[in-house]
């Protein structure tokens, strides 16, 4: 992360720079390049506290409801229906460990399109993670993967862009439905085979601690121990049925079922801790507290990484490296205007879906052409890889990332193929 957060300063500041030696005023109200620069940068310090403090409420919020589930054993029984797979995919986990229900609840919040729900599920998932890492301050195995397939993890209903595209009067909003399922399920196989491939360069130092009292913690509460044996194979089976099961239902009555989701999910927690006698309220007070602690810890973080993104929009450096590679990429289905919401999803989540609306919302695109079709599939299938990584990685002050960016950047790019893909076969061409 070192390299990667000087490069986009100095990359922001060489562009600004250069701009800035041959600047000629217009005028004496003018504004200089190196100003601008300025200007963004305190902004984007600005915006990102302004971020954090906005996701207090959300992460109070969600955490506490985590909470509720886990003191009712939701994610001991959630962890038990998909231990054949998570056993595969995160061998260095207890099969029943807290985190593998906090991972599937955070998988799961993201298919559905709750991007604000699935944060705080991350977070928590990533909490229970770090309590059985054996070198605090570098992100374990485990930790990559799950930040990889996070960031390109297969979404089946995303929400938001259906909505935006139902407001900017699409005669179409779910026929995005396809194009981000085809455009996920690429990224997150290559997020899985990104993350095998580069591990053999980034190899975790030697344990500096015992984790032995960890593990033993990780399993208490738990319907059943650690040596649990899970429910039988065919429950298992039946319940991965369940959730392919919803894939078709999904791209057929996503627009009806989206709004039901996150009120329904709220209720359907608090029906399962008052059903298994937990205190419901004091369970949720004390999860949404460490919601609020978390918030605050993950401000640092946050200002580190959109004050660097902002410098390198408010440069210019971005608009330059579009009118460069635009003609280029149009030529393999990118079009130059869906050039910067490819570039800009994974760093800015609040500027590409600007882009979207700006794009969606000119009357010479629309959102049922082409191009309006692969936006709208971008925002949907992609994730924001470096806010992500500053959020999950900083709420356990995670210093040493190894090869998670490599692994979700390269899985971001898979998804960019993929959606132009899609979009071609579904949508045709330019």
């Amino acid at each position: 992360m070192n390299i990667v957060f000087f490069g986009l300063v100095a990359i922001a500041f060489s562009v600004t720079a250069w701009r800035q030696i041959f600047w000629v005023p217009v005028n004496d109200k003018a504004v200089s390049p190196m100003q601008q620069l300025g200007v963004g940068m305190i902004d984007a310090a600005a915006s990102s506290v302004t971020l954090a403090l906005g996701l207090i409420g959300v992460m109070a919020l969600f955490l506490g409801l985590m909470k509720v589930a886990e003191a009712g054993g939701l994610l001991a029984i959630i962890a038990k229906l998909v231990r054949p797979l998570m056993v595969r995919a995160f061998p260095d986990v207890p099969a029943e460990h807290p985190a593998m229900g906090a991972m599937i609840m955070n998988i799961s919040a993201n298919a559905l399109g709750l991007g604000n729900a699935a944060t705080p599920f991350g977070i928590r998932a990533m909490q229970e993670l770090d309590k059985i890492n054996p070198h605090k301050g570098t992100a374990t195995d485990a930790m990559v993967l799950f930040l990889a397939i996070n960031t390109s993890s297969v979404t089946l209903l995303p929400t938001g862009v259906i909505a935006l595209r139902a407001a900017t009067g699409s005669a179409d909003p779910a026929g995005i439905l396809p194009t981000t399922l085809f455009a996920t399920i690429l990224s997150t196989t290559v997020a899985f085979i990104a993350v095998k491939f580069y591990r053999r360069f980034s190899e975790p130092p030697p344990p500096t601690e015992d984790v032995s009292d960890e593990l033993t913690e990780g399993g208490e509460g738990l319907e059943g121990d650690i040596s649990d044996s899970g429910y039988p194979w065919w429950v298992s089976a039946l319940a991965l049925c369940s959730i392919a099961a919803f894939v078709p239902i999904t791209v057929i009555y996503g627009k009806i079922i989206a709004p039901w989701i996150i009120p329904g999910l709220m209720i359907g927690l608090l029906t399962f801790g008052l059903v298994r006698g937990v205190p419901i309220y004091e369970s949720f007070v004390e999860g949404a507290r460490d919601g609020f602690q978390v918030a605050v810890r993950i401000i640092p973080y946050l200002v580190a990484i959109l004050v660097a993104v902002g410098m390198l929009r408010s440069s210019g450096a971005l608009d330059l490296f579009v009118s460069w590679v635009g003609p280029v990429t149009s030529a393999f289905g990118l079009p130059g205007e869906a050039l910067p919401m490819a570039l800009l999803r994974p760093l800015s989540g609040s500027g590409a879906y600007g882009i979207l609306a700006s794009i969606i919302q000119d009357p010479s695109v629309g959102p049922d052409s082409y191009t309006g079709y692969l936006v709208s599939t971008l925002q949907g299938s992609t994730e924001t890889t470096f806010y992500v990584l500053a959020v999950y990685f900083g709420a356990v002050q995670i210093k040493r990332v190894r090869h998670a960016l490599a692994a979700a950047l390269t899985a971001d790019l898979a998804g960019i193929i993929g959606a132009i893909i899609a979009c071609t076969l579904l949508y045709g061409a330019l």
